[in-house]
Parts: C-alpha cells; structure tokens; sequence
C-alpha cells in the first residue's frame, strides 16, 4: 500500500491543478485575475517556466489594450515628404534603419502612402528604369482608429499581410503609427535586428569582481563564462532563473543572492528583467569566455 501512496499524492496534486483550469475557463466566477492565478500556479510547481508565464500574461495583456496604448506618436514618427526627390530621401531612409516610411504631402496629417525600403531594390542596378517620384512606387496606407482593440489588429495585420498602419484621432488627424513588431514585442519582448545602433555584449566585465549581464544570455553560456553550475532545467536563461528565485517579477536595484552570486536588477520594465549587475565571490576563478 506504501508504494502507492506518491502515486496517489501526485495524482491528486495533478487533478488539483487542472481542476483550477477548468475552473477558469468553466466556473464562477469568470475572471482574468483567477486566470493569472493559475498561471502562478503553474510556475509554481515548475510545469511552465516563468518565460512561458510572461508570454501568456503578454498575450492577456494585448487582449485589453487599444491601439493608442502601444503606438508610435506622431512627434517620432519618420515621414518622407512625396514632393522630395526620391533620390534626395535616400540618405534619411538608410540612416533611420526603417523598413518602412509613411509618405505625407506638405504635413504629417495628409498621409499619401507607404514606402517600403525594398521596393527601391529593384530600381537600384537598372539605370533605365529609376523611378522619379514617390508615386511610383508607395503603397497604400491602411488607417486604423486609435481606439481599435490591439487583438484584432494583429490578426488584420496577419490576414491582410501588412505590416504598417496608420493611426488617426477622432477628428481625422493622424496620431501615430503602429506596426505588427510594436504588438509582438508586447508579448515576446523587445526585437533586436542587425539595424540596432549598439551591439549589447551578453557579458561585461565592469570592475574587479563585478560585470552586467544581460537577462537573455543562456545559462549554459553563463556556467561556462563564470565557471559555475547553475541549474538549466527549471530555466533557459540567466534572467528567467533569477525571477524565478525572486517569485516576483523585481523592481530595478532589488538584489538577491544565489549559491554566493550576487544578482542586482539594473534594468527591468513591469513584464521581464533586462539586465543584471553580477558580483561574484573575490576568490572565484571566471573562464571569460562563452560556448561556441
């Protein structure tokens, strides 16, 4: 009878949590708070780990937002006039780094189209063909309201296979700009391309015994630098371990400490740390080198 007893705890532990999920989906009452419940739960018993937990929450989270919440304003946006030769936009367009560029006559709220920077590359080795104006190759502008949910937006932008669109107030007036990689950074964080003005280093050393270390970099790869062994099954990253010790999401400055490593957050918004301040014990001996 003794063997069976783990068995039936463990099975019981099981039909708990799954009761909790049927019951958020299925009882009373209906809300997103018992949802968020379950999911501590689940990181809890280490069935999801706490990056999984953070893409679900951004998922929840994009389901109550509106487009105004997540958009580009006006004020940043970089616009290319349709008057301008193309020929004198294309310094602007290579040093912005953008894909796309809404095109305006005269002001940002006459909006005449899209460009997308590749569709300058079928001009760029044929001299007989160079376009002359804008209107030769924009694309139309897709107009979305500000107070348009953000779920549906991102399947439109899906279905439609768009990227871009643009945002405009009550009134007419445009407002802002929106694209797909704005809502997908929402759940999966923030997007760095070959675009990025700055190379972050995943380790640097700062001081002595101290460096930064950015919350993405692979454990293995931190093992291997800091000659250390970190558990890599209930995380993948440096920065999912540390939360998941934290059992919080930190605020910038929080610091714990693990097996004699020092963790400090330096950088962290309300969702997942970005970087960490690293102070290891003085007697330890570092590899400083990562995995190839």
């Amino acid at each position: 009878m003794s063997d069976d007893n783990p068995h039936s705890s463990n099975g019981s532990s099981n039909k708990n949590f799954f009761n909790k999920i049927l019951q958020a989906f299925t009882g009373e009452p209906k809300n997103k708070d018992e949802l968020f419940d379950v999911l501590n739960d689940a990181e809890d018993r280490e069935l999801i780990k706490p990056e999984t937990k953070l893409m679900i929450e951004g998922v929840l989270e994009v389901s109550d937002m509106r487009v105004r919440d997540i958009m580009i304003p006006r004020s940043q946006m970089v616009t290319l006039d349709i008057n301008t030769p193309l020929k004198d936009a294309i310094p602007l367009i290579v040093e912005s780094g953008h894909s796309r560029f809404p095109v305006v006559n005269e002001d940002i709220d006459h909006i005449e189209g899209i460009l997308l920077a590749k569709d300058l590359l079928a001009y760029a080795f044929n001299e007989d063909e160079q376009p002359c104006t804008f209107n030769e190759v924009i694309r139309p502008a897709i107009i979305v309201p500000e107070s348009k949910k953000v779920e549906p937006l991102l399947k439109e932008f899906r279905s439609q296979r768009y990227h871009m669109a643009i945002v405009v107030d009550e009134y007419g007036g445009v407002s802002g700009v929106v694209t797909i990689e704005d809502i997908l950074e929402l759940i999966v964080g923030e997007i760095e391309d070959e675009t990025d003005d700055e190379i972050i280093e995943d380790i640097k050393h700062l001081a002595s015994n101290v460096y930064q270390v950015q919350a993405l970099t692979e454990i293995d790869d931190f093992n291997e630098y800091f000659n250390c062994e970190f558990d890599e099954n209930g995380a993948d990253t440096i920065g999912g371990l540390v939360l998941h010790q934290f059992g919080h999401m930190p605020k910038k400055s929080e610091s714990l400490n693990i097996n004699n490593f020092e963790f400090k957050v330096t950088s962290a918004d309300n969702r997942r740390i970005q970087v960490l301040q690293i102070t290891i014990p003085k007697d330890h001996q570092v590899n400083g080198k990562t995995i190839d």
